[in-house]
């Protein structure tokens, strides 16, 4: 049964299927993904808030906030990054769209710290 053009799907119960052509990266971010579905027991064709709040919290399981502040650090170049955190680029994206108050603050911190006088 074809995925048409989704990296992964699950029953919300005991099956999760992967596109076959997916980079090992995207596989881990894919698995994440559906086991946060099948964990909040999503069976198909969630809406886009619901959506938002599983691809948030793989995000955040997939990127602590020590990392994610260490990669920062030393590069603005978001592919790199991602690759440095072994996500894929969205996941990096929706980590950054996740960050809480607190978290932003010590991102704004630790980069102040980095670049004086930014």
């Amino acid at each position: 049964m074809p995925l048409h053009g989704r990296r992964g799907e699950t029953n919300g119960a005991d099956l999760i299927r992967l596109h076959p052509e997916q980079l090992q990266v995207e596989r881990r971010c894919t698995i994440t993904h559906e086991v946060v579905h099948v964990e909040r027991g999503h069976r198909s064709g969630c809406a886009p808030a619901v959506e938002r709040s599983v691809r948030a919290e793989t995000a955040r399981r997939l990127i602590s906030l020590p990392a994610l502040l260490d990669a920062l650090a030393w590069t603005q170049d978001w592919h790199e990054a991602a690759d440095h955190l072994w996500v894929t680029v969205e996941v990096l994206r929706d980590r950054i769209d996740a960050l809480t108050p607190g978290e932003r603050a010590a991102l704004v911190e630790r980069y102040e710290r980095v670049e004086p006088g930014a």
